[in-house]
């Protein structure tokens, strides 16, 4: 992303701040960054804002009022985490949100001592973002994306809708250690009901369509995708591929089942955006990062998209249409 792009994505945030900066002495506004990997003109990016903003209303935040919210738009390269760190330096928030582990990282020394709520990280403490999930320590708190029983139930869920598949690709971020815990629960509970699973970690768009090439060589193929921001950015192709070559694509994130993925089951992000906005809310009347523990989610989702199965030749159980939140037709 360029400089001028990220500046233009900002809405102008940069011109207004030196105004920004006297009407918050004026008016006590509390300032939160929001760094969103996404695109602003994404959809699920927006439905994300939506329940944080909503979150921090009921909480009795309401920005131009008594809060100022900067949402920091983009997706993950370098140059977008220099701009953004660079930011982040040069305007220091009160309380900063992000949905990144990648971006977690790169802002950590970006502004030292800020508190910060992150949302949908996977593996909190294995990467050395926390102390423990009860007692975080040091400046940031949040909420993790990871249920190592998700494996288990991908594998339930196909074994229902697609008998005939015999081959999981696991495609997935190298970057990300979220994914191998779920790898590894995926790769138990295969050897119980015949599945071969496919280890297929990522890096680039060129890597994603080598896989799938790979995987569709053969018969009885399955595309499998965890939660990552780097694949859900490349999730228009990775649909297109799977349609092209006729393989069943099961995602933990239901933009994959909106765009043409057979079906979706994973945690319900905006709800973890919303349940951010709460700790922000405490953290802006005094609590410490420290003392909130890291949550687990509790809510999660179910999305078939019936229009697809039909194309694979495949049915749907009416078992499956009666538990689902939702069945695209």
């Amino acid at each position: 992303m360029k400089r001028r792009e990220f500046i233009a994505l900002l809405g102008g945030v940069a011109v207004a701040w030196p105004l920004v900066a006297r009407a918050q002495q004026r008016d006590r506004l509390r300032r939160i960054a929001v760094v969103m990997q996404y695109l602003e003109t994404d959809p699920q990016g927006q439905l994300r804002a939506t329940a944080f903003r909503e979150g921090l209303e009921k909480a009795g935040w309401v920005s131009g009022r008594n809060i100022r919210v900067d949402y920091l738009w983009g997706v993950m390269d370098s140059e977008w985490t220099r701009d953004i760190t660079e930011h982040l330096r040069q305007r220091v928030p009160d309380v900063i949100a992000i949905n990144s582990s990648i971006g977690l990282r790169a802002i950590e020394s970006a502004a030292p001592g800020v508190p910060i709520v992150f949302i949908a990280v996977s593996e909190p403490v294995a990467q050395g973002f926390v102390a423990s999930l009860a007692h975080p320590g040091g400046n940031m708190t949040g909420f993790s994306n990871l249920e190592p029983t998700l494996g288990a139930k991908w594998l339930d869920l196909l074994k229902r809708i697609a008998p005939q598949a015999t081959r999981i690709a696991f495609i997935y971020n190298r970057s990300n250690p979220g994914a191998k815990v779920t790898l590894q629960s995926i790769q138990s509970a295969a050897g119980q009901i015949s599945f071969d699973v496919l280890d297929m970690p990522v890096r680039d768009l060129a890597e994603i369509e080598a896989g799938i090439a790979g995987l569709a060589r053969e018969p009885g193929g399955v595309l499998l995708v965890p939660p990552d921001p780097f694949t859900v950015g490349h999730r228009k192709r990775i649909v297109e591929l799977a349609a092209r070559n006729q393989l069943p694509l099961v995602s933990a994130v239901r933009s994959f089942a909106d765009e043409g993925g057979l079906l979706a089951y994973g945690v319900y992000i905006p709800e973890l955006f919303r349940q951010a906005a709460s700790y922000v809310d405490r953290i802006l009347r005094g609590e410490k990062p420290s003392d909130l523990p890291v949550q687990s989610p509790t809510r999660f989702e179910l999305v078939i998209n019936s229009k697809t199965a039909k194309a694979l030749g495949l049915t749907v159980p009416p078992t499956l249409i009666a538990v689902a939140d939702e069945v695209i037709e």
